[in-house]
């Protein structure tokens, strides 16, 4: 089989993108692949491709439903009718009929939470699968900036699927992630690709201030003076809806965007910033997975990031059409407390821990009564199958000190006179070969390619349940 033309007849692309074919290639040869692709390099290619030649169906574990829906609306548009997304939203009725069928879907999209559900198991038991792909593979780790405890359980799946190929693939690991995915996905010798993860298109600046008020006026000059589209990252919720209320005071179209949010809401925000109705989005971490916007020209940091893989996965968001695009980090003298109690946010408190071992591993009602969050009680429930309570209180405490040196990452960043990118690029364990001339802020940053021109084609944002339906159902 001719790759470069089933490439062609299936995309009409007429050349692979750098890694590509490589990957493809040794997943047709049967082997187990991380592949580890810069933002926007199109990993999904990686086991669409092979899936018209191998036999059986390909299940795609995804960490985001948004991620999901992209993916399978982006197969559905080329024809591909035998794709699926399995997740907590499907009515019952829907998941019945899928379920009864489900050896007939060729892509069959899950959440890593879904599969790990028993009935889910017994399904996938009677079905032949050719290759399970972990999708934003990081968040396997615990050492990632993303991880996500049920990501831990996909080797479990392995022996009901049969021991398929596995193929992970992320934008954003280093050397010691890209280990703790080999040792979670049971990869004896995986084929590992890694490509070069700078982006030379994106620019990096940071702006430092006094107090988060003159923060606050340099956004406001900011966002009349250099074009969108562009994403602003909040470290809280609240802030992100602040934030998109002081853009549209300012007469800019924008929207905030977070997992408090109901999820019909958060599908239509992203559907409005795609079609170009909203020009700025005020979110948190929770928008960015899945999202396929060639044209994002900023990403603006308001406050700290926790972490330097979190950030490039952020700001890797921007620029996808190879055009540039301006990365800011926004610091002002106290963000420090906030980062600090964003990188300790994400872990189980000793009560928490001892609330799940004196109740057990299924007491979800923990949860509902507000007595342990649901991210730490996924990750405690993991770790009392394996060790005992001083253990698990020793693994959470090497996590708090792993988080720790992340944080201490994002400051060193901060506080750096050398160049940026040679520093973000030496923290995923590359060495940078060679800097654009539009680097850094540390090297000096032409601004006139950013500078701000009309937002062509605005329009107004549906505000209430009448206009939103007058969208989505026109007269």
């Amino acid at each position: 089989m001719n790759l470069e033309e089933l490439l062609y007849s299936t995309y009409g692309f007429s050349s692979f993108r750098p890694g590509q074919k490589e990957i493809i290639e040794q997943v047709i040869a049967g082997e187990d692949v991380i592949a580890l692709l810069p933002t926007g390099m199109g990993k999904s290619i990686c086991y669409q491709l092979p899936a018209k030649i191998l036999p059986d169906s390909v299940l795609i574990v995804s960490p985001l439903l948004s991620l999901m829906q992209d993916q399978v609306a982006q197969l559905k548009k080329m024809g591909e009718k035998s794709v699926v997304a399995i997740n907590s939203f499907l009515k019952p009725e829907d998941k019945d009929r899928i379920m009864t069928n489900l050896s007939s879907y060729k892509f069959i999209f899950i959440s890593p939470e879904m599969l790990v559900q028993s009935f889910i198991k017994k399904k996938l038991r009677e079905i032949r699968v050719s290759l399970l792909v972990a999708d934003e593979a990081h968040c396997i780790s615990q050492w990632g900036f993303d991880f996500r405890p049920d990501y831990l359980r996909i080797s479990e799946i392995l022996p009901i699927l049969k021991f398929p190929q596995v193929l992970a693939l992320t934008a954003t690991a280093t050397d010691k992630v890209t280990e703790e995915i080999k040792e979670y996905l049971a990869l004896i010798k995986p084929y590992v690709y890694s490509h070069p993860m700078d982006r030379k298109n994106i620019v990096y600046d940071i702006k430092k201030f006094e107090d988060s008020g003159e923060k606050l006026e340099f956004l406001k000059t900011f966002i009349q003076k250099f074009k969108g589209p562009g994403i602003i990252y909040a470290g809280t919720r609240k802030k992100s809806q602040e934030l998109s209320m002081l853009l549209t005071e300012q007469g800019i179209s924008s929207a905030y965007y977070h997992g408090g949010m109901e999820h019909q809401d958060r599908v239509f925000i992203q559907q409005q910033f795609q079609n170009g109705e909203v020009e700025w989005i005020c979110s948190t971490n929770a928008f960015g997975m899945g999202v396929h916007i060639p044209n994002i020209r900023q990403v603006i940091h308001f406050q700290v990031p926790t972490s330097i893989e979190g950030y490039v996965q952020e700001v890797g968001r921007a620029g996808r059409d190879g055009l540039p695009a301006l990365a800011t980090l926004l610091y002002a003298r106290g963000d420090e407390a906030l980062l600090e109690s964003l990188v300790m946010d994400d872990l189980p408190t000793q009560h928490e821990i001892e609330a799940v071992f004196n109740n057990g591993p299924s007491a979800t009602h923990l949860i509902d009564q507000g007595i342990v969050r649901e991210t730490a009680f996924r990750v405690i429930a993991y770790w009392m199958t394996k060790l005992p309570l001083e253990g698990v209180t020793n693994q959470i405490e090497l996590l708090r000190k792993g988080k720790w040196q992340q944080a201490s990452k994002i400051r060193e960043l901060i506080s750096r006179d050398g160049c940026l990118r040679r520093y973000i690029i030496g923290s995923f364990d590359q060495e940078l070969i060679t800097k654009p001339d539009n680097c850094c802020v540390n090297d000096g940053i032409d601004y006139s390619v950013f500078e701000a021109y009309s937002y062509s084609e605005k329009k107004a944002i549906p505000l209430d349940w009448q206009d939103r339906l007058s969208v989505i159902l026109p007269i």
